[in-house]
């Protein structure tokens, strides 16, 4: 028996504008802006920074370097000296952050690898591959969020940190990226829970088989 394929039934099948693949689109240019503001956060310098007009000096911490416009030079934070007596504290807390952070990073390209299988497969991975997403997409948001926290913590409550400190440029970037990475998460959410299946085909026989029937 010939078959051919024609579009389903309009009880199973949805064409509507906005379907799961315009949603996967959508969301993954969100989350590779996401992505590269958590690079951006690890790499430039500037979780925390100091700045005075008189003299005129500039220290910023990042999660693996130290400025200073003393020296007009970067050097690589926390040193072992840095780690002992009363810094170990703060250096074992801000290297948990460095630890978070670059997990966040791990677990985005996972993220981006899953957008690309969904989105170059089939109707069933669409249909069926947002939650696996969304849990990639919420973890990394939930660990940059934690990293973040630390920071603030720190910020708060280490006396190294005294008035004219200020959280700077990365941990903005942080800020932002899991807030982009949330809103990515629940609209992946959304879309597989709420939008209806979009339309496929499926195999019919041939009307002159049909009739011979």
């Amino acid at each position: 028996m010939d078959f051919h394929l024609v579009p389903r039934g309009t009880d199973r099948n949805y064409t509507g504008f906005l379907t799961k693949t315009i949603v996967y689109s959508a969301t993954l240019v969100i989350f590779l802006a996401s992505f590269g503001l958590t690079l951006a956060s690890i790499v430039i310098p500037k979780w925390v920074s100091y700045h005075s007009e008189k003299p005129a000096n500039h220290y910023s911490y990042g999660l693996h370097r130290r400025c200073s416009s003393l020296t007009d030079t970067c050097e690589s934070f926390p040193q072992r000296e840095d780690c002992h007596g009363e810094g170990r504290y703060f250096c074992s807390m801000w290297r948990s952050v460095g630890f978070l952070m670059s997990f966040a990073v791990v677990v985005q390209a996972i993220s981006i690898v899953t957008y690309l299988v969904i989105l170059s497969g089939g109707k069933r991975l669409r249909e069926n591959g947002w939650w696996f997403l969304s849990l990639m997409v919420g973890l990394s948001a939930i660990v940059q969020a934690a990293g973040m926290s630390i920071v603030a913590y720190l910020f708060d409550n280490e006396d190294r940190f005294f008035v004219g400190w200020k959280l700077d440029q990365s941990w903005v970037f942080c800020l932002i990226s899991w807030c982009f990475s949330l809103f990515c998460a629940g609209a992946v959410i959304v879309a597989g829970k709420v939008l209806p299946s979009e339309g496929g085909y499926e195999l019919i026989p041939e009307h002159d088989e049909l009739d011979v029937t």
